[in-house]
């Protein structure tokens, strides 16, 4: 399962950034050609996920090997690097588009040649079967660094369609003699910037939230809660906490047990409890338990 997760991976990564090569060359090279702001800027984008799909197969190998010495707790957290390093450069794309919407909105609108629509609608094309191709394997894989990249390709989604919707808007004003229309495209590109930021600061927030050990969500926590009590051995769950680590979460558990059991007894209970939490739960790589004695009279 592992080393079929990291060629996966792998192959989600390779095939964004052979995609992203060609539409950075073709979309920077129309956008400059037809004279178009916002098909520049979708260029500037692809080129940027180059990036970030270099930086996901650096780790992706790295996220899958086991624990060692060094790495108690294995090496999973290296995808919620990924994920951030990804975040932080659609960060910084959108304030370079933004700087240059700006800019084309000062300066003398022009409508692009019709050729920029083709490039973004091809663009919009080819980023929505990857995106829906690498979101659908990320989930399959609970792939941090493969729904990262799903992410940047839904970012590309967004950007190309406000790309053609621009452009669009320019050739029609340019056409009917709207001039507020020719500002169509130099707008779009600030839209585009708009979105690329909002995925941006969805990705660095759920890498910060792992990188935090934020609790998961109430509602997986109440599922374990539930497994727990059918352990009718069980008296009381003390404390319960679990964290996400990269692809795996690990789960802390503090639980009492009648006063007078013996150590083997509460061994036995708590490995059985381990291994019926990571049966119901396959993500679950960890399941640390500690045993605090129950006393009836006092409780």
């Amino acid at each position: 399962m592992v080393h079929e997760r990291e060629r996966i991976g792998k192959k989600v990564a390779w095939l964004a950034l052979i995609s992203n090569c060609i539409l950075t060359i073709g979309k920077v090279a129309v956008g400059l050609i037809a004279g178009s702001e916002s098909v520049f800027a979708d260029g500037i984008h692809s080129a940027a996920d180059i990036v970030a799909s270099i930086a996901v197969l650096a780790v992706v190998g790295i996220s899958n090997k086991p624990p060692d010495e060094d790495h108690p707790f294995g090496h999973g957290k290296a995808e919620v690097l990924s994920e951030g390093f990804v975040g932080i450069i659609l960060f910084l794309v959108s304030i370079y588009i933004v700087i240059e919407g700006i800019l084309g909105l000062i300066g003398t609108p022009k409508a692009p040649e019709y050729i920029a629509l083709f490039a973004a609608l091809f663009s919009y094309i080819a980023k929505h079967l990857l995106y829906h191709n690498s979101m659908k394997l990320g989930e399959k894989y609970n792939s941090k660094a493969i729904i990262a990249i799903a992410f940047d390709h839904k970012a590309d989604i967004v950007a190309s369609l406000a790309a053609f919707f621009g452009v669009i808007l320019s050739i029609i004003g340019d056409k009917f003699n709207l001039p507020y229309l020719l500002y169509g495209d130099a707008a779009a590109s600030l839209i585009v910037a708009f979105l690329i930021l909002k995925i941006s600061l969805k990705l660095l927030g759920s890498s910060v939230d792992v990188l935090m050990d934020k609790n998961i969500e109430k509602p997986l926590l109440t599922q374990y809660r539930k497994v727990v009590m059918e352990f009718k051995e069980v008296k009381r769950i003390d404390r319960m906490r679990a964290r996400t680590h990269g692809h795996y979460i690990i789960l802390d558990l503090r639980i009492s047990l009648n006063y007078d059991l013996s150590i083997k007894e509460g061994h036995d209970i708590a490995r059985d409890l381990r291994d019926e939490i990571q049966k119901r739960f396959p993500d679950i790589s960890e399941v640390f338990i500690h045993i605090n004695p129950y006393f009836p009279d006092k409780n």
